[in-house]
């Protein structure tokens, strides 16, 4: 019989994981675009 409790915290595990690899991607990226300097548009008359 399968051990569905451990199905179940392996899982878990592996998506809190997944979760977390997308969160500091998700921060890398903010960093890198506050950290650029502002660019002026031009508007045409």
């Amino acid at each position: 019989m399968p051990n569905f409790e451990e199905m179940y915290y392996t899982m878990v595990r592996a998506s809190e994981a997944a979760i977390k690899i997308i969160i500091e991607a998700q921060q890398k990226c903010e960093e890198m675009y506050i950290s650029q300097p502002e660019q002026q548009v031009e508007h045409e008359p």
